[in-house]
């Protein structure tokens, strides 16, 4: 297949290194939010429909859900891997180079997806057991996570292509593709749950069928030539050098989405101790937090190829301005949410589940992890700065904090101390630990980002005189 571009890049240059963060950041974030919210409405659709057939079923999917993480973790490791680079490299006018990574991420994505599909369809047994279900939750887990699997790559690839899109500028092209798949799950869930009594394994075929279609509307973006970056299998780099930068550019990505998913095995086995009805309260709490906490990373996204851009254009001012435009922006709104999460917290969690424990677990998990909420504006909005301005080392130990350096310690401590309430309250733990632990890492960057304007702006002088 081959590509070229259809839109015009000098348009699109001038835009973001000049046009006003304050409309900027939103408009690409806008689509970005708008996808983020869609995709993981479904997947919420996806526990509401399946925690009808029981407290099991519902445990199931938060199983489910670290087999998930893992699969968005190759694709996110690759993509904004690609899409960190590509923006910078647009930025510098390099097309060739941005040609040359988003082809190499998707040509990666594919294989890794194809070798979990294998590998996790040999030994799903095993896989679901080491992921944390019990007797009970396991035929439900397997058949969940059997079409889950056979979409490993397809999901893999379009997360690269998502990214790329979003990389050059044209989140709606994202959009567009993620809630047309997200809207048809939706459709599809009640269906092949219920009409077609497939039980856990229909809602799995529903999110596998949503995946191709996204995947599809990705394809024929390109296809059609609408994006500035080119795919094509002649531009595969076959030199390892690419691959570790993508690879590195994206492990902050890696880190924050394996780590989900290892945290989320630890907890499930430490909730399995209380029954799967902890399992199910604080799975779906989790998942109501993931909803808000996607408002972020989506405007987050929305941020990233403006910093990558200004920063490889060396408009450090523009890139310290649209961090504090999107940092204060994000903890605003989740303050709003956390507030509603707080206050109705009840009833949120009724209407997933008429279970008197599974309410009582799921409502502290999510009054607990509210607290924290607007804190996701300063974690995410800095990881995305460092990973966006290739600062590796600081974007990977910074992505490793809220979900592993913090979480994994004071998920298998506070149980010690405080029984239940240790495991509905660490992820709160972590989150404040996580943001204090930025505080340093942004004043030493904006440090620096003063001193390169500094730096360029005598440079330019002397050039002029």
């Amino acid at each position: 297949m081959h590509f070229f571009k259809d839109d015009n890049p000098e348009e699109k240059y001038t835009a973001m290194i000049t046009q006003p963060v304050s409309r900027l950041i939103p408009s690409l974030a806008i689509p970005t939010v708008t996808s983020m919210l869609v995709s993981s409405i479904y997947n919420m659709a996806d526990t509401y429909f399946v925690s009808q057939l029981g407290t099991s079923a519902s445990a199931a999917v938060g199983i489910v859900f670290s087999l998930m993480s893992i699969i968005q973790a190759i694709g996110f490791m690759l993509g904004m891997g690609a899409g960190s680079l590509i923006s910078r490299k647009l930025g510098e006018k390099d097309a060739a180079a941005a040609n040359k990574y988003a082809s190499s991420a998707f040509a990666a994505a594919f294989v890794l997806g194809t070798l979990l599909t294998i590998f996790g369809l040999l030994f799903i047994d095993n896989l679901m057991e080491k992921l944390g279900s019990s007797p009970s939750i396991l035929p439900y887990a397997r058949d969940y996570a059997r079409y889950i699997l056979i979409g490993a790559p397809i999901m893999a690839c379009a997360f690269v292509m998502n990214n790329v899109l979003r990389a050059e500028g044209h989140a709606q092209f994202s959009m567009i593709a993620l809630t047309s798949g997200g809207i048809i799950n939706m459709f599809l869930d009640p269906i092949f749950i219920f009409a077609f009594k497939l039980g856990t394994a229909g809602a799995a075929i529903a999110t596998l069928i949503s995946q191709c279609i996204s995947f599809a509307i990705f394809m024929q973006f390109f296809m059609r030539r609408k994006g500035i970056v080119n795919l094509h299998i002649s531009y595969v780099s076959r030199t390892a050098r690419d691959y570790f930068n993508i690879i590195t550019t994206g492990l902050p990505s890696f880190s924050r989405q394996g780590l989900a998913s290892v945290s989320t095995v630890i907890l499930n086995k430490q909730a399995i101790l209380y029954g799967d009805a902890a399992v199910a309260g604080i799975s779906i709490a989790r998942r109501i937090i993931l909803l808000l906490a996607s408002v972020m990373i989506g405007i987050g996204q929305g941020f990233t190829p403006v910093a990558g851009y200004n920063y490889g254009a060396k408009k450090y001012g523009r890139v310290k301005q649209a961090y504090w435009f999107t940092v204060k922006c994000g903890a605003a709104i989740l303050f709003i949410a956390a507030v509603i999460l707080f206050v109705c917290a009840t009833h949120i969690i009724a209407a997933f589940r008429d279970d008197i424990d599974v309410i009582k677990i799921g409502v502290a998990t999510l009054r607990f992890e509210a607290l924290s909420l607007p804190l996701h504006g300063i974690i995410t909005g800095t990881n995305m700065l460092m990973q966006a301005t290739g600062k590796k080392i600081q974007a990977t130990f910074l992505s490793c904090n809220r979900q592993g350096i913090y979480f994994i310690p004071l998920i298998m401590l506070l149980p010690i101390f405080f029984g239940l309430t240790g495991i509905e309250s660490a992820q709160a733990g972590a989150d404040v630990l996580s943001a204090l632990t930025t505080i340093p890492y942004v004043a030493h960057f904006m440090k620096e980002l003063s001193q390169r304007k500094n730096a360029e702006t005598s440079s330019q002088q002397v050039t002029s005189s």
